[in-house]
């Protein structure tokens, strides 16, 4: 089972909130977790916020919208018409576990006869790699532009089944100056700067870390990282799992990270789930002693309209 196709976008944060500094001091060690899991959770569950009518209305963001267009899901993965150097269409993921701007598959330097011009390295978490760059003039979807953007580079393709195959991805940096809305029953995707979530509204989720919001998981609260690129519903650590205190684990097989593999367990959390106004009962979970953080994949987001204001660092979840 492939969760991503790039670095997970687990690196470098803290899952934790307000307890971030602990988790960071504890060096993510499994029994230390444990332990400040039941420490972030003492203050017992809160209401799960309530999406009003208004703020669910900004999913229709009318004529000032830079972009409306329609996208493709496969195994819950998003994917976009996207014009790179005024060629194309090519065909583009939209990951919001994705850090900066853009990835480009190889097949993609083919079609525009580019060269690999720089060095990076990209973690998954479990381990460190060293990667090629390219310099791209220009990415388009619908009205929004970036221009003159170093992206990094890897044949992403090689893992990935023949109709997940993708030109690229668009990341989280993309859609950073305004409102990014996915609607995922009209399978719809757009982009307005005219609208903006704020901090503080009812239903509006803060976050620090992007994009790391409170979840709720019967009465213990921790924070997930909603990834649109992770094709899974949740995925807990399994210190996490341990705190919530169900019972025993089956095999799940490996899941395919950038640089490697890891092994994942499968169990059923009655929960319920809140994250936002979606509430989620009886889900089956992956467990993993590999990752640091809870993840929300893409098949948790399936019925619901995300709104993501990165101005602002405030997100929505409209079921």
């Amino acid at each position: 089972m492939a969760l991503k196709t790039h670095a997970p976008s687990w690196i470098g944060a803290s899952p934790f909130g307000h307890c971030g500094h602990l988790v960071r001091r504890a060096g993510l060690r499994a029994i230390g977790l444990s332990m400040l899991v039941g420490a972030c959770t003492a203050h017992g569950a809160t209401p799960s916020p309530q999406a009003d009518a208004g703020l669910c209305a900004l999913a229709d963001p009318g004529p000032d919208a830079l972009v409306q267009v329609p996208f493709e899901t496969v195994d819950g993965r998003i994917y976009v018409a996207v014009q790179v150097n005024g060629q194309g269409p090519f065909r583009f993921a939209v990951d919001t576990g994705a850090s900066g701007i853009a990835r480009a598959d190889t097949r993609l330097l083919q079609a525009l006869s580019l060269q690999a011009q720089g060095q990076s390295s990209t973690s998954d978490g479990v381990s460190t790699t060293d990667v090629e760059t390219v310099r791209l003039a220009s990415l388009r979807l619908g009205a929004l532009v970036r221009t003159d953007v170093e992206v990094i580079t890897r044949d992403y393709g090689r893992r990935s089944a023949a109709d997940a195959k993708f030109d690229g991805i668009l990341a989280r940096e993309f859609f950073a100056d305004g409102l990014l809305v996915i609607d995922y029953p009209r399978k719809r995707l757009s982009f307005t700067r005219a609208s903006a979530l704020r901090q503080g509204s009812p239903g509006v989720l803060a976050y620090e870390r992007a994009f790391r919001v409170p979840v709720s998981i019967g009465a213990l609260q921790t924070v997930g990282n909603l990834d649109t690129g992770a094709n899974v519903r949740f995925v807990l650590p399994q210190a996490l799992y341990r705190t919530l205190g169900h019972g025993a684990l089956s095999y799940a097989g490996r899941a395919q990270l950038t640089n490697g593999q890891v092994d994942l367990q499968r169990a059923t959390v009655h929960g319920p789930f809140h994250i936002g106004a979606l509430t989620l009962a009886d889900v089956e979970v992956r467990v993993s002693d590999k990752y640091p953080e809870l993840l929300v994949g893409a098949h948790a987001l399936q019925s619901t309209v995300l709104l993501i204001d990165q101005r602002s660092k405030a997100v929505a979840v409209c079921p």
